[in-house]
């Protein structure tokens, strides 16, 4: 009988913490959904309404705290206040120009999250479609690895093995500023085997690492460090506003070994020419093949930055003058639908827009540069490309007039598909 008894608490415990862990599951699922379907910052124009629609799973209140932002919903009544019913669209209007505040609470108490409104004129730029050829420079020389070298007495060492880390910059030696990897090795040599301090900045920390190099068997002195200090490649340019500024790509460039973003101290735009495309496939995702002209008269613009969601600058007169086409208002992420839209692209020789298909929308994605999902569906551009190939990331994506973002990567499986960025966020990224 007591067994019976025992059995049956035991049940009931077992019960009451199934049901507590089910609540604490669905709280956090929730949660977790609405952060990352429900954006931290918000894009509208002055005096326009601008509709918006969230995905959500449960009914919330939406609240202005400043007069200047109204909403509205189904009820089509302005208020401070309203309640968000699950998949319904809501609108949003301010009168004036500035940076304002929304709270997002459920059953009206409990908040979830605060969201930022920026308020602004209408933005205007030239979508590109151009291909350009680009040469960054690293600010520091950047390691690649470290390895075994063949001293001069026939051992093997590795000197920098636990001291130098692949992404490092190594910004001076001895307290001489470093301007290239060729600048490195000759101050090793004049050196020799004598104790050197390398300034290092990683992760944005800079130390100093006391190192002995080792000279080899033909004679020179090395750290057992592979090093670049410069990188390259052929992109797509993506937009050009009214004051010659750039943007191109949609994400960064990433050093072919290391994969991190390279750290920059300049870099620089030159003509390139397409010389032929490699068809995408399934498993291969095809590709631009050309030449980027580098000499006298061949730099087109400067690079300033180079960031997760793209590369940004100045042009040149010499570009600003190749460019045609009129300006198209910036889409914020709101405007962006799924369903039929564009992009531009020279591929063919020449600016044309083909046909592609938004597949899916997020609103606020793990990685920026994946906000959107698209299909090529234009039967001349997948004719010409199989789709999407390596280097027509920047491709601007444009929909109902307005310039919306630009393509980033092809899925490698399917190179009729591929991702994209929203043209605001690459915004907001050049003016940090």
């Amino acid at each position: 009988m007591r067994a019976s008894g025992g059995r049956r608490r035991g049940f009931r415990h077992f019960l009451m913490w199934s049901f507590w862990f089910l609540v604490v599951a669905v709280a956090g699922s929730g949660w977790y959904f609405v952060e990352r379907q429900i954006p931290k910052k918000l894009n509208v124009v002055v005096q326009e309404q601008e509709e918006f629609q969230f995905a959500l799973p449960f009914d919330v209140t939406l609240l202005s705290t400043s007069e200047e932002v109204v909403l509205s919903n189904q009820s089509n009544i302005p208020a401070d206040e309203i309640r968000l019913r699950m998949d319904e669209p809501f609108s949003l209007y301010a009168e004036n120009k500035g940076s304002y505040r929304l709270d997002l609470k459920l059953f009206g108490r409990i908040k979830l999250k605060e969201i930022q409104v920026n308020v602004e004129e209408s933005r205007y730029a030239i979508p590109c479609g151009t291909p350009v050829g680009i040469y960054l420079k690293s600010r520091g020389v950047m390691v690649i690895g470290t390895g075994r070298i063949l001293k001069a007495d026939g051992q093997e060492a590795e000197p920098a093995f636990g001291m130098l880390e692949s992404g490092d910059y190594i910004e001076a030696i001895n307290g001489e500023p470093l301007w290239n990897k060729e600048a490195l090795i000759t101050y090793l040599n004049y050196n020799g085997a004598n104790e050197t301090v390398l300034t290092v900045r990683r992760g944005g920390e800079t130390r100093q690492v006391r190192m002995n190099p080792v000279q080899t068997i033909d004679g020179s002195y090395k750290l057992g460090a592979w090093v670049r200090d410069d990188t390259q490649g052929i992109g797509t340019l993506t937009y050009l506003d009214a004051n010659g500024n750039f943007g191109a790509l949609g994400h960064g460039i990433s050093d072919s070994d290391t994969g991190d973003v390279v750290e920059i101290e300049q870099g620089a735009l030159y003509e390139t020419e397409i010389l032929g495309i490699d068809k995408g496939s399934s498993g291969n995702p095809g590709v631009m093949a050309g030449v980027i002209y580098y000499g006298p008269g061949t730099r087109v613009g400067t690079v300033n930055a180079n960031t997760e969601q793209g590369i940004f600058g100045k042009a040149d007169d010499k570009l600003r003058k190749n460019i045609s086409g009129d300006p198209l208002e910036i889409g914020y992420r709101q405007d962006v639908k799924k369903g039929r839209a564009w992009l531009r692209s020279t591929v063919s020789g020449q600016v044309r827009d083909y046909e592609i298909e938004i597949q899916r929308v997020d609103y606020n994605p793990l990685q920026k540069s994946k906000s959107l999902v698209l299909r090529v569906v234009d039967p001349e551009l997948l004719q010409l490309t199989g789709g999407i190939v390596q280097g027509m990331s920047g491709s601007p994506i444009i929909q109902d007039g307005k310039l919306v973002g630009a393509v980033t990567h092809v899925f490698v499986n399917d190179p009729t598909r591929g991702y994209g960025i929203f043209m605001e966020t690459m915004l907001e990224s050049a003016e940090q």
